[in-house]
């Protein structure tokens, strides 16, 4: 199925690793061109280097991938990429808004210096790169805008009071937006994440081995079995509905959230 992604440009935030560099890959697999971010530059160097061979392995050697290296949270964030992205290739098509989560913790264990530093970093962020792309999203004719958010949004989760609060909101204000540029053809729609075996999974299952005198692969057996598809997903799963919501066959998809959690959340919408 062509999905009508190549000659389109994206930019994708957190693309060094994880989610976001499985989002990347997918994209630049479909012959997108990409300017990717994260506030590491030799991994994002790395991340370049791994997209250019998937794009190459796709048979989309044209499509290119530049990067600039910063922190999301930071207020210029947003007009600096997006400002990059027109610059250095011509256009914007796509926007995947994406970050690290904020930090763990219970109600009464986090403080107000918690509190900003997640709003920064998992709303503002959002608020401040979409503020900034529109006008060139409002152009391209065929604008998307996904959001990697978290399935804590239909279910929270426990100890994780911030992500809780503050992936609500960007669904809140992805739903209210999409019903404010939709006459443009801009798509807005939110991914959601269950338990994916990005690093983060493997520092926690890791951890949680080590402490019950279990092997990792063990670890991640028992996370996996406790979704109805009995497996943990991969980054690739959650790349793979990024690109299609993403795409020209997503065109009358949006103000909706889809998790992809191998069936996990308990909620029947």
């Amino acid at each position: 199925m062509d999905m009508g992604l190549a000659g389109r440009v994206a930019i994708v935030c957190a693309a060094s690793r994880g989610l976001g560099l499985a989002s990347a890959k997918a994209l630049m697999s479909e012959g997108a061109s990409l300017l990717i971010c994260a506030r590491e530059p030799l991994r994002l160097e790395a991340a370049v280097g791994e997209l250019r061979a998937a794009a190459s392995a796709a048979g989309h050697a044209d499509a290119r991938v530049e990067s600039l290296a910063l922190d999301v949270s930071a207020p210029d964030a947003g007009a600096r990429l997006v400002n990059a992205a027109r610059d250095r290739l011509g256009r914007l098509d796509i926007l995947v808004n994406n970050a690290g989560g904020p930090t763990p913790g219970s109600f009464a264990r986090v403080g107000d210096a918690d509190w900003e530093r997640a709003f920064q970093l998992t709303l503002m962020s959002v608020v401040r790169l979409t503020r900034e792309a529109l006008p060139l999203l409002r152009a391209s004719g065929q604008g998307r805008i996904v959001n990697i958010v978290s399935t804590s949004v239909k279910q929270p989760i426990d100890d994780l009071v911030l992500s809780n609060a503050l992936r609500a909101a960007v669904v809140g204000l992805a739903k209210t937006l999409s019903r404010e540029v939709g006459h443009a053809g801009i798509t807005v729609n939110n991914v959601l994440p269950g338990i994916i075996l990005t690093d983060r999974q493997r520092e926690i299952r890791g951890a949680q081995a080590a402490q019950r005198g279990i092997s990792f692969e063990q670890a991640i057996a028992e996370a996996g079995q406790a979704t109805p598809l009995g497996r943990i997903g991969q980054p690739e799963d959650v790349g793979a509905l990024v690109a299609f919501l993403a795409s020209a066959r997503a065109s009358y998809i949006t103000g909706t959230s889809i998790q992809v959690d191998g069936g996990l959340t308990l909620g029947t919408y």
